[in-house]
């Protein structure tokens, strides 16, 4: 990736952690002709997944009746988050420890 390219896409990167809604306006921002970054896109694909995943697993977790649980799983999830939006803020392309390189691969054909 070049630095153009990470110019032109570092703020739908940083769009698409905000919220479920922030990909979907991330992924149409960036799937415009003259806007389309290999760096939103890979910010799109870990963005995307970390959300899915969050709300598949957020309703199993919640059944459980303990606050150290549910605590646990809302922790994970931050540090996660966190991570991701850090590295798009500081123009890196590091993938989300332990599921990251699974998301790349399973919306590989998401974005440019």
């Amino acid at each position: 990736m070049t630095e153009q390219d990470i110019d032109r896409g570092r703020s739908n990167a940083i769009i698409s952690y905000i919220t479920i809604i922030g990909v979907i306006i991330a992924y149409f921002l960036n799937n415009e002709e003259k806007n389309k970054s290999a760096f939103a896109s890979f910010h799109i694909r870990q963005s995307l997944g970390l959300w899915l995943t969050f709300w598949a697993l957020g309703y199993p977790v919640g059944s459980f009746d303990s606050w150290m649980v549910t605590s646990a799983f809302y922790l994970f999830f931050a540090v996660l988050f966190i991570y991701g939006f850090s590295g798009a803020i500081s123009r890196k392309t590091t993938e989300v420890p332990l599921v990251g390189a699974f998301y790349q691969k399973l919306f590989a054909n998401l974005g440019a």
